[in-house]
């Protein structure tokens, strides 16, 4: 995989255009994806390795993508720590108990790899099917979006409690993170030992966070999860949305790549980050249900902005809706593979 484009981007190596996938490539927006979908509920298709990996492949065989990332979600780790998970359609994920108190962290279990064993498996079935055409990413929710869903119970358009747990409750807040924390590097190594060929830590909700919350809440857990990593040849991307801020802590924990949303100049926040850490990113994903002329414009004068620049790998700023046009997607993926520096 050393000579995978992806790979190269990933640990700042030269490469003769951008490689791409995109977050959430497989999924709603897919015509096959419901195919299969309306036949299971989310998380079983999550648990049933060959069900997932069928997913997994739906990009790899359709887009034609430079990597393939598993099929999972980033909250499977707090289901294995005791939390009661399940998702409806329309609404999301939901908790049935959510953190409240001292006793509803004591009670979450932090033993829970034979309760991931699913995804590891998940794994191996994907890499058989691979059979090293490109790599394939593995993930997990970091810390403070696990805990947020925790302690909200779902989805969350203001995180009000979960603002209210750490201000009142810091002290809790903190083992409760601890905990996710523990879990998460469990959970990562062991995807690294079935055989990923890349890590990507999703921070999705660390916009809701001031700076020193941020730096207090979550970057000091991201920070000592990377660090505990058995990453030789594997890049770790660090994902955020809220990354145009919080670019300059994030390199501080030391991943190959960050992932930036489009609210900034990637090119401008790689010129400020150390030598050696890569950027993924940043097409706003609205752009994709706009006319195929704009988005082979948007495309190319991102490709022109960064030319020049090693370590940079295309993808979305956040992932794709569910009502983009299929045709879009695959129209973008064509245009960043026809692209030559």
């Amino acid at each position: 995989m050393k000579d995978s484009l992806f790979i190269r981007a990933a640990f700042s190596q030269p490469t003769e255009r951008p490689p791409v996938w995109m977050m959430r490539q497989a999924g709603r927006f897919m015509k096959e994806y419901w195919d299969i979908k309306n036949k299971y509920s989310f998380l079983e298709m999550c648990k049933t390795p060959e069900i997932a990996a069928d997913v997994t492949m739906l990009p790899v065989d359709l887009l034609g993508i430079d990597a393939a990332i598993l099929f999972s979600d980033i909250l499977v780790t707090a289901e294995a720590m005791g939390g009661e998970l399940s998702f409806t359609q329309g609404v999301g994920p939901k908790f049935a108990n959510p953190v409240r108190n001292e006793s509803d962290i004591d009670t979450l279990q932090t033993d829970v790899a034979d309760k991931l064993q699913y995804v590891a498996d998940a794994i191996q079935v994907i890499q058989q099917r691979l059979n090293g055409a490109i790599p394939l990413i593995g993930f997990a929710g970091a810390p403070f979006t696990v805990l947020s869903y925790l302690i909200e119970g779902g989805s969350s358009k203001d995180f009000k409690l979960t603002k209210l747990f750490l201000n009142n409750q810091p002290e809790l807040a903190h083992k409760l993170l601890k905990k996710i924390a523990d879990v998460t590097v469990t959970y990562l190594n062991m995807q690294i030992k079935a055989g990923v060929n890349a890590l990507q830590l999703f921070d999705s909700w660390a916009l809701a966070l001031s700076w020193d919350d941020y730096s207090e809440f979550s970057h000091q857990y991201n920070v000592g999860i990377i660090a505990q990593l058995d990453r030789k040849d594997i890049p770790v991307i660090s994902f955020c949305k809220g990354s145009s801020v919080f670019a300059p802590l994030m390199a501080e924990a030391k991943p190959d790549v960050i992932s930036v949303d489009w609210n900034a100049d990637l090119k401008q926040i790689k010129n400020n980050l150390p030598k050696g850490i890569a950027v993924q990113g940043n097409l706003d994903p609205f752009i994709l249900y706009a006319d195929k002329a704009v988005i082979k414009k948007k495309i190319l004068h991102l490709f022109e902005r960064m030319r020049g620049e090693e370590g940079f790998i295309f993808n979305l700023g956040h992932g794709i809706m569910p009502d983009i046009p299929f045709d879009n997607v695959k129209y973008a993926i064509d245009v960043v593979k026809e692209f030559r520096y």
